[in-house]
């Protein structure tokens, strides 16, 4: 009677253990977070976007969000390829890098151009981008990213205004999307422009900026669970009120000249970092 005691009591731990190391944030060790510095570092960045350091913290950030070498990461709408140069050398040995791009044959213009220069931008470096493996991300609820349950994270930069503007439900099918490609205990990272508390959905859409509240109930309406916050991308310079919305800041500078200084001196705009994850269960 004691052994079949102490048997259901180990089981009860080790359940515990289990769930208590599924909702506890990664830590990387020494040589994961060199990995991730190295990757920040490659001399194949484009000077650009090397600049653009200060204001995005690519090596705090992807270190926040649990990047190793070898996982399988999706990077959604990568746009011009920013942060794919860093995670294309970090995973190009031992892991899989998805870029989850616009599609291809979008009535949106500027969608078809986005993605097709950034395929000449992989062919034009195979010997950097060769294995990166490219996937459409659109709002059909029926075309998955990729194999559902295969990556380990899905990373989003700046990325949720724009899904909200072509509508709340388009939104959710987006992150319904990025629930069903992870695997349980796959984790989610999100970067965004945040609003103040108690912005509208007609202010976010029309200034950029959304609020934390609106990113967590899209996230948990999928299914995802909030792992942890991190403060590396806030700037405390932004008052978030600005004419031509986050747009008015760098690097946009809709305004051009008009208190150019001004909003250079801003910086870049005030975001979240969020850490999501799949439960195991």
């Amino acid at each position: 009677m004691r052994k079949l005691a102490y048997a259901l009591l180990l089981s009860a731990a080790t359940v515990q253990a289990q769930e208590s190391a599924a909702t506890t944030p990664p830590q990387l060790d020494q040589t994961q977070v060199a990995a991730i510095r190295a990757a920040v570092g490659n001399s194949g960045r484009t000077i650009t976007n090397v600049t653009r350091d200060a204001y995005r913290n690519p090596e705090q950030t992807l270190t926040f969000f649990g990047v190793t070498p070898e996982q399988t990461v999706v990077e959604v709408w990568p746009g011009g390829g920013w942060y794919t140069e860093v995670l294309a050398p970090l995973l190009r040995d031992k892991g899989t890098l998805i870029a989850a791009h616009f599609d291809p044959e979008s009535d949106v213009g500027f969608f078809r151009r986005s993605r097709a220069q950034f395929e000449a931008k992989l062919a034009e470096h195979p010997e950097r981008y060769d294995r990166v493996q490219l996937a459409t991300l659109n709002y059909d609820p029926d075309l998955a990213i990729s194999e559902p349950g295969s990556a380990d994270r899905v990373l989003t930069f700046r990325n949720v205004h724009n899904w909200l503007a072509a509508g709340e439900g388009e939104a959710q099918v987006m992150f319904d999307k990025f629930f069903a490609v992870l695997k349980p205990g796959g984790m989610l990272g999100v970067v965004e422009h945040r609003a103040k508390a108690g912005a509208s959905l007609e202010q976010m859409i029309e200034s950029g900026y959304v609020t934390e509240e609106k990113v967590r109930e899209l996230a948990a309406s999928a299914g995802f669970e909030l792992l942890s916050v991190s403060p590396v991308n806030q700037n405390p310079r932004d008052t978030t009120e600005h004419p031509e919305g986050v747009w008015t800041l760098p690097p946009t500078l809709r305004l051009g000249d008009e208190q150019r200084a001004h909003y250079l001196a801003v910086g870049e705009s005030d975001r979240m970092t969020l850490l999501f994850i799949k439960p195991e269960a």
